[in-house]
């Protein structure tokens, strides 16, 4: 026994099917074989069925077939076995421009980074083109105008580096800070003096963030956990979001005259 409560005036369902009409209490219907009596009680259905309705079996053996994505240039080996499972992945590196128009009409979809450029040619030889991936921020190699007239959507992965780039940029920091660069170069040279390379402590100093993007607040968040005053400009932010973010807006003068490193 399968019972339904649906909150409508008009109309239930009993199974995957749809029954329109008026209830009245205590009315049978008739449906298809099945009997069904309703109840109704202000905006309430209660709908009854004596028989449950059969339900055809779906054969999902049958293969559906995979959108066909390009791969012109490497991505890593995690990446590539995850659109695998989803996709047929073609893997073809090095293509020419010519070669690349030559290839799209094949392709559903694409992959780049910043080396092939998916120039108007590209967009229109791709005929069943629906999707461009950026494996990365920028889409400057991207014709979006050519894109966006044939319907084709361009997608990008704009949070994808932001933390392996600021932990680049701490680790530069970290170099100019003590001086790591010229004492690797006197080590290798033959020379030993540790007194001319100690540099400076980085805890208390102001560093000045240009920027306060997506990868000007990693950077922001590191320097803080290093012990570091943040003071930063950008037009773009409003006081109030790098007062959440423990930061104070200044000019990009002041940034230059107060900031003991600037990044």
């Amino acid at each position: 026994m399968i019972c339904l409560v649906f909150m409508v005036e008009f109309g239930f369902v009993v199974g995957a099917e749809v029954v329109r009409g008026s209830l009245t209490r205590g009315k049978s219907v008739s449906t298809r074989g099945r009997s069904v009596t309703s109840v109704r009680s202000r905006s309430t259905v209660v709908c009854t069925a004596l028989q449950p309705p059969s339900v055809k079996n779906v054969d999902s053996s049958k293969d559906v077939e995979k959108m066909s994505v390009l791969l012109p240039e490497k991505l890593s080996a995690e990446g590539i076995a995850i659109l695998q499972e989803e996709y047929d992945v073609s893997i073809n590196y090095d293509l020419t421009p010519e070669q690349l128009i030559e290839q799209i009409p094949m392709y559903e979809g694409i992959i780049v980074r910043s080396g092939t450029k998916v120039t108007r040619e590209v967009i229109e030889a791709g005929k069943r083109l629906k999707v461009i991936g950026r494996a990365g921020v920028g889409v400057d190699n991207i014709d979006l105008n050519a894109a966006t007239e044939r319907g084709v959507l361009v997608v990008n992965a704009p949070t994808g580096n932001c933390v392996a780039a600021a932990e680049h940029a701490i680790a530069l920091l970290c170099g100019v800070a003590r001086l790591l660069s010229p004492a690797d170069s006197t080590l290798k040279d033959g020379g030993w003096d540790r007194s001319k390379f100690v540099g400076v402590s980085l805890v208390g100093k102001t560093i000045a963030v240009v920027g306060l993007g997506r990868i000007g607040r990693e950077v922001t968040k590191r320097c803080q956990g290093l012990g570091m005053n943040v003071i930063a400009h950008d037009p773009f932010t409003s006081q109030e979001a790098a007062t959440s973010l423990g930061v104070r807006l200044v000019s990009l003068e002041a940034a230059a005259a107060e900031a003991d490193f600037l990044t």
